[in-house]
């Protein structure tokens, strides 16, 4: 069965295939697409489902397409879903990386959570799925593995951050992982899409 997920995220792409070994998952760029799908929503839910649909209503290929935030408790939220442009617009994983290290200096309260919604949009649904990891957010970077915020946050359960866990040490326990496993379930029982 073929799927796009659509993503521009190398990173994402390969976490995703690794957990679907048994579908044909194409990228954006396998069906021409080349610009990026505006994510204008204000929730994480949202931007998820308007991913999905742009691709299915201008590309014509069932679609599923994830968006994810980290959730700083003492932040009310933040950055949540403006997560990837926390820094600003024309910001790197780096940049948000810092200014979240800043906004939390001498605060002994790091507990975050990282959630991602999946959502499959077909030529007759549109279905979401959630994960959540909960865990706590460093005072500096640990690892060089991964991507995002991953050298700063800090499942619970480990003394870890993603970004020193092998790919499929993370993606057992991570958000994504969650989510897309819900999707694979559904899969799996619904093979007519």
């Amino acid at each position: 069965m073929k799927l796009v997920f659509a993503t521009n995220n190398p990173n994402k792409l390969i976490e995703v295939k690794a957990l679907l070994p048994q579908y044909d998952i194409l990228s954006l760029q396998d069906i021409g697409c080349f610009s990026a799908i505006p994510e204008t929503e204000d929730t994480i839910k949202g931007n998820a489902i308007l991913k999905a649909e742009y691709v299915l209503k201008n590309y014509s290929y069932n679609c599923f397409a994830d968006d994810t935030g980290l959730e700083v408790g003492v932040l009310n939220g933040a950055p949540g879903v403006y997560s990837a442009r926390y820094a600003g617009p024309n910001c790197n994983a780096e940049d948000n990386m810092q200014k979240l290290l800043k906004a939390l200096k001498g605060n002994a309260n790091r507990q975050a959570q990282f959630k991602t919604v999946v959502a499959l949009t077909t030529r007759t649904k549109t279905l979401c799925f959630e994960g959540i990891c909960k865990g706590s957010i460093s005072t500096h970077k640990l690892g060089s593995s991964g991507f995002g915020y991953d050298p700063i946050f800090i499942p619970m359960g480990s003394d870890k951050s993603f970004a020193e866990m092998s790919l499929e040490e993370k993606s057992a326990i991570s958000h994504r992982g969650k989510a897309v496993q819900q999707l694979i379930i559904f899969l799996q029982t619904h093979r007519k899409l």
